[in-house]
């Protein structure tokens, strides 16, 4: 594909350009990020009773029935595969969907198949927020890691405080990420029959 552009192959300025938005909108994230969250370099931050759960006593990964399925919620495609393809090659079953909407009605169907859902901030018509409410509505155990690059700190706090179980700062190292998860999950499944966080309130209509 790269030699097709090089030699000016059809669509290749069209090509370009998109690399070009996407670099560019990389720059404003990384700036944005450091301006509202007060130059944090953390890549991945938990809920403060998580990160106290996993720092005091990480579950064994050996005989918990852990779920394998992941629900990844993000509306740029590139963004998309690349998280499902992390998280394919880790050894889970991954679910992709491009909107709120669609992620509730995935979600809905089957709360139980999903051990986690991976949710991007960013999106049309339903935020990323807006879907983690709804989300926890449903069913107020479940586990929600937000994966974006850019959130103000107050928004985040908010989110935290509704029973966000994290924050995956984008660019990030796979190896990491999946690491975290992994503990994540098996606290998760040592609680069974308890939430990782216990809902802020009941939903109210």
């Amino acid at each position: 594909m790269l030699e097709n552009v090089c030699a000016g192959a059809p669509r290749s300025e069209k090509y370009f350009e998109m690399l070009r938005t996407s670099v560019d909108r990389a720059a404003r994230v990384t700036a944005q990020l450091v301006q509202h969250v007060g130059g944090t370099e953390q890549k991945i931050l938990f809920h403060p009773a998580l990160a106290a759960q996993i720092k005091a006593r990480p579950a064994p990964r050996v005989n918990l029935k852990i779920s394998r399925c992941v629900l990844v919620v993000d509306d740029e495609p590139m963004a998309l595969s690349l998280a499902g393809q992390m998280l394919a090659d880790a050894g889970f079953t991954v679910v992709t969907t491009q909107s709120g909407f669609d992620a509730l009605d995935l979600f809905q169907k089957d709360p139980s198949r999903y051990s986690l859902v991976l949710l991007d901030l960013s999106m049309p018509f339903m935020d990323g927020e807006e879907t983690f409410k709804r989300l926890r509505a449903i069913d107020p155990h479940v586990v929600v890691l937000l994966n974006t690059g850019y959130i103000e700190k107050d928004r985040l706090d908010r989110m935290m405080k509704d029973g966000l179980a994290g924050f995956l700062r984008r660019p990030y190292q796979p190896r990491e990420v999946i690491e975290q998860i992994e503990v994540l999950l098996a606290n998760a499944a040592s609680r069974t029959r308890q939430p990782l966080i216990a809902p802020a309130s009941s939903p109210t209509a």
